[in-house]
């Protein structure tokens, strides 16, 4: 017992050794799931071979150690099929992901192909999951309107036309309720088409709008331009057999296309094609030949033929003209018309029979303001020619002519007396009137309305009875007219000394009243009246003895008043040959002021020419006397002759010498200009020779030039020789240039002085390269007491230019400058050469002193 109790001691143990290596193997074919098989092979040999062992001992085991194995076994084999099962599931759960997974694929591939779809084409879409759901739109809204919103594409009034949004809300509604599928192509409100397509799909509703461009878009346009056409052609021929005028269309070959109902009555057949079938006509063969002939002349046939309409004669003015396929005519029927012109000329030529007869003249107009009849009365009455009358000459036209042939009452607006004139048309009541014609004939003119419009002229000539009368009026309305566009005041006094006429300027310039002419006030009142503004008596006197004295011992008269106001009058009295007396007042203030203004500018000019003479000769005598003695004193003391002097004494010697040099210089330049001005200054000719003249006036500036450090040149040919002028004037002209360069140019600087001959001119050119002259001071450098510095030390009164261009115009010649500001100054002077006069003195101009010298 107790070795067994041992051995199942120690069979327990070694059943617990065996179970625990078992263990490892079983948690890791539980855990991982995978089969004994899977695990044998995948186990390592040493393992294999405790579990061969383990299966032997498992042979080797009882009763109690067999049951506790099934048990163990029996959870190992649920475990095994629990992970076989799990596996199983495992890879199904595989499939179906891996199945999903490229379903999904497939299914976003097939999004991206839808989207790409949509995007290839401008539509929109809109659907609807239920009847009552909130609508979904996808697409492009622009399909509808630029920057339109989507929910617009339903409001479909607001962009399609009203038949077509009314047929697609029908239809929309029908398939949300119904599920009903349509196609519809609507026309928006810009003339575009969409297609508009609905149906369901998946219970959703669905509602397709796509742009419809390219050739269908062409094609549905053109469908509906033909519909349009149709739709016109077929109103327009129906309104075209409702016309009671016969119409045809023919083609190329002239047969008949179509009629309307009134050329079938007219041709009495049933139909268009009965009578296209048994040829009927309504023209005659003749008629149709010339309209054919016409027609391929491209001109339309327009005639007046006799045809038979109904069986009936009928006359019918026609008209066909040539079409694109062939031709196209209308027929009226102007029988009743021309029974009633023919009822009615006949009798026209009864009353013009009867108006021929008539000594007054008788012109009928119509409406149209045309002239219709005339008799012979109105040719000769007037002189018109007959076939000017013939032509049926409006109204306006006649009374043109009339004017142009002045046989018309003279009118001031000639335009506006037609128009009243012309305005009898719309009366309704007989007028009169009379005309005064310029031959002085007289006529009594009446204006007749005709019941059927236009008027008739009644012209009676009643010259013997106004001609006086004309006359009278004519004169006194012209003598009236003439009298008021005067300035003059003119008054026209009876032979009892009452005033008779007068115009507005003797109104205005006596300041008589409105109703003087009313009263025609005596003479005596007038004068009262006048004597307020001019009260001298004297004139008033003769004036009244001119109107009312002796008519043999009437005179013209002549006098002028002076009013209070300053205003001159010249009156005079003019007797008539009815013993009438005329006054007429001028006014001649402006006259007389510019007379007494021209009286003291002559006096003024007078004491200003006496006041230069006095200056010149205190000038000459007062101040050139005391100059010349101080210059003398100084050269005196400049000599030494009567003692030394020290350095400070004989510079002081020295500026007292120059400064009267240039003061006498200042009163030559001005007594010459002041000799100029007064036409005293007489040039004195000489054979001049130009290089030694030139020479001459530098040879005054040497102390200058070499002061300022200045190079002259002289350019003159060898052969320049002389010409014949005031010697001594052109030395100083060309000291004074040379002095002006000499100021205005800088040390180092070159001034030029050229002579040429040209043509009939001399030419003296003085060229320096200064500042230059501005623009602004060019324009009146050559005027007197113009002195610009120029930012040099150079001063001066401004007298050298002005005498430089005085001398050179008593010569007969002109000067010109050219300068710029920094560009230096050229004065150019010319000379005539042309003067052959002699040497008066005897001088040469070799011999010729400087001007300082000289003077």
């Amino acid at each position: 017992m107790a070795g067994q109790g041992e051995h199942r001691t120690g069979g327990g143990d070694e059943a617990g050794i065996l179970a625990g290596s078992a263990r490892v193997p079983l948690s890791l074919m539980l855990l991982s799931g995978t089969s004994e098989a899977a695990l044998a092979a995948e186990a390592p040999f040493p393992l294999l071979d405790q579990v061969s062992d383990l299966l032997d001992y498992f042979y080797g085991l009882n009763l109690h150690s067999a049951a506790a194995f099934g048990l163990f076994m029996g959870l190992v084999s649920l475990t095994t099929i629990t992970s076989l099962l799990l596996m199983v599931e495992r890879r199904r759960s595989a499939r179906v992901e891996r199945a999903l997974r490229k379903e999904l694929a497939a299914l976003r591939g097939s999004d991206d192909l839808a989207a790409l779809l949509m995007g290839s084409e401008r539509q929109l879409l809109v659907s609807w999951q239920g009847r009552d759901s909130e609508p979904r739109f996808q697409g492009d809204p622009s399909i509808i309107g630029e920057g339109a919103p989507a929910r617009r594409a339903l409001a479909f009034g607001t962009w399609m036309q009203p038949g077509d949004a009314a047929a697609v809300d029908a239809s929309l509604e029908l398939l949300k309720q119904r599920g009903e599928a349509f196609r519809q192509v609507a026309r928006t409100l810009f003339d575009r088409f969409i297609d508009v397509e609905g149906r369901t799909i998946g219970g959703r509703a669905i509602l397709r709008l796509r742009d419809v461009t390219g050739d269908r878009a062409e094609l549905l346009k053109t469908r509906a331009e033909l519909a349009t056409a149709r739709s016109d052609l077929r109103s327009m021929t129906m309104l075209l057999d409702d016309v009671a005028y016969p119409l045809w269309i023919r083609d190329a070959d002239d047969k008949l296309i179509w009629a309307n109902q009134a050329y079938l009555r007219a041709v009495e057949a049933s139909s268009l094609d009965d009578a296209i079938s048994r040829s009927v006509e309504l023209l005659s063969e003749r008629a149709r030949d010339e309209a054919k002939r016409q027609r391929k002349n491209g001109a339309t046939y327009a005639a007046r033929v006799t045809a038979v309409v109904a069986g009936q004669r009928a006359v019918l003015d026609v008209i066909e003209r040539p079409t694109s396929g062939g031709s196209a005519g209308i027929a009226v029927d102007v029988s009743e018309l021309e029974a009633v012109r023919n009822d009615l000329q006949r009798q026209m030529d009864a009353h013009v029979r009867t108006l021929d007869q008539l000594p007054t003249a008788v012109a009928i107009f119509d409406a149209a303001q045309t002239l219709i009849f005339s008799n012979a009365a109105y040719q000769q009455l007037w002189g018109l020619d007959p076939a000017f009358l013939a032509s049926r000459p409006t109204d306006s036209e006649v009374l043109d002519r009339l004017r142009a042939a002045r046989k018309l009452p003279e009118q001031a607006d000639f335009r506006a007396w037609k128009a009243d004139f012309l305005a009898g048309y719309r009366s309704v009541e007989q007028q009169e009137t009379w005309w005064h014609l310029p031959d002085r004939r007289t006529l009594r003119v009446v204006i007749n309305p005709n019941p059927q419009g236009g008027v008739t002229y009644l012209f009676d000539d009643v010259s013997e009875r106004f001609e006086l009368a004309s006359q009278v009026n004519s004169l006194t309305q012209v003598q009236g007219e003439t009298l008021n566009t005067l300035k003059e005041g003119v008054a026209v006094f009876g032979s009892d000394g009452r005033l008779k006429l007068h115009n507005r300027a003797f109104a205005d310039m006596w300041n008589l009243p409105s109703d003087t002419p009313a009263q025609n006030p005596h003479v005596d009142a007038i004068i009262k009246v006048c004597r307020q503004l001019a009260p001298q008596e004297e004139p008033w006197i003769d004036i009244r003895g001119a109107v009312v004295g002796l008519a043999d011992m009437r005179m013209g008269h002549s006098c002028r008043f002076e009013r209070r106001d300053g205003t001159a009058l010249d009156c005079t009295a003019q007797p008539l040959p009815d013993g009438a007396t005329l006054l007429s007042f001028t006014d001649v203030t402006a006259s007389v002021n510019v007379e007494r203004a021209l009286t003291e500018r002559n006096e003024a000019l007078e004491r200003a020419s006496r006041l230069r003479d006095e200056f010149v000769h205190h000038v000459s005598y007062e101040l050139r006397s005391p100059l010349t003695n101080i210059i003398g004193f100084t050269q005196l003391l400049g000599d030494e002759t009567v003692g030394a002097l020290n350095p400070r004494q004989r510079d002081y010697a020295d500026h007292i010498m120059r400064s009267s040099a240039s003061l006498l210089a200042i009163l030559n330049d001005i007594l010459d200009l002041a000799s100029i001005d007064t036409g005293s200054l007489e040039l004195t000719p000489e054979i001049v020779d130009i290089r030694s003249t030139i020479e001459a006036a530098m040879r005054g500036l040497e102390d200058r030039l070499a002061e300022s450090s200045l190079h002259l040149v002289i350019d003159t040919p060898d052969d320049i020789g002389t010409f014949v002028a005031d010697g001594k004037r052109v030395r100083q002209i060309l000291f004074n240039l040379l002095s002006n360069a000499v100021g205005f140019s800088s040390p180092g600087q070159t001034i030029t002085v050229s002579a040429r001959k040209r043509g009939g001119e001399v030419i003296f050119d003085v060229k320096d390269q200064g500042r230059g002259i501005p623009p602004e001071i060019k324009a009146r450098i050559f005027e007197r007491f113009e002195s610009h510095t120029l930012g040099t030390r150079h001063r001066g009164v401004g007298l050298g230019l002005s005498i430089v261009r005085s001398f050179v115009e008593l010569h007969g010649g002109r000067i010109e400058l050219a300068s710029a500001p920094g560009e230096g100054t050229t004065v150019t002077c010319i000379f005539p050469n042309e003067r052959q006069e002699s040497p008066s003195d005897g001088r040469s101009a070799s011999s010729a002193l400087t001007p300082m010298a000289a003077e």
